[in-house]
């Protein structure tokens, strides 16, 4: 099934990201967040006739493909009813911090897209475009087939969802890398090769965690080829989980 109608739930800048770039490609997008659809308007008038707003229970139902583009601290909050059924987009990465931590992530007993999918238990859920920062997204698509195109990891326990979230990418203008199961996303989560660096490049030494973030907001992409995203990814080692610089 191709898709035509994604679905986004999280008006924040990775969220946003994705729902531009998805409407540059022709496809209709539901923007949708936590605050009310009325909260859209601006941002649905700059992204055009394609887009429009919707809840997270609407926004899940109108399309054939979710983005999960929530902090992984409000996973629960997403509609576990509407996304049944549903190819599900697992944008999501644990960063620990005062207030919230995840001992069963903390610990490697699983990772965060098999915690998601627990709550999502009527849902596929692939874990992709959760390693690449927006502004790349945005600047490193590319025609099939191009010399210099980008390739994107993705894993998941349902082949036909990933495939689905595949042909997603490919329209967007990404090759994409099959890391296997969701036990397996964890190679390309924050603190392995695979995470952000790839596509913008080596960073400056010394940055503090903000001062990092906001440099890997502004760089510019760097195209990585699906043969160095299964390099990076086979290079992987299991460490402490999430954000953590």
């Amino acid at each position: 099934m191709s898709v035509t109608t994604l679905g986004v739930i999280g008006s924040g800048m990775v969220g946003l990201g994705v729902a531009r770039r998805a409407v540059d490609a022709g496809l209709d997008v539901v923007l949708s967040n936590s605050r009310g659809p009325q909260t859209l308007a601006p941002l649905v008038a700059e992204l055009g006739g394609r887009a429009r707003a919707a809840t997270p229970a609407a926004a899940a139902r109108a399309a054939e493909l979710v983005v999960a583009a929530v902090p992984l601290a409000a996973r629960e909050r997403l509609p576990r009813a509407e996304l049944a059924g549903r190819t599900v987009i697992d944008l999501m990465n644990y960063a620990p911090h005062a207030g919230f931590e995840l001992p069963e992530l903390d610990r490697d007993e699983l990772t965060s897209s098999e915690l998601v999918q627990r709550h999502l238990a009527g849902a596929r859920v692939v874990k992709a475009l959760h390693n690449i920062g927006p502004k790349q997204l945005l600047e490193l698509f590319r025609p099939a087939g191009a010399p210099d195109r980008t390739a994107l990891p993705l894993s998941g326990d349902d082949p036909a969802a990933k495939k689905e979230v595949a042909g997603l990418l490919d329209v967007l203008g990404f090759d994409t890398v099959d890391l296997g199961p969701l036990a397996d996303s964890w190679r390309s989560e924050p603190n392995t090769p695979l995470y952000a660096l790839p596509y913008v490049g080596q960073p400056p030494s010394g940055l503090t965690v903000p001062e990092f973030v906001a440099w890997v907001q502004q760089a510019p992409g760097v195209p990585v080829s699906a043969a160095r995203v299964g390099e990076l990814a086979a290079a992987a080692v299991r460490g402490p989980a999430g954000f953590r610089r």
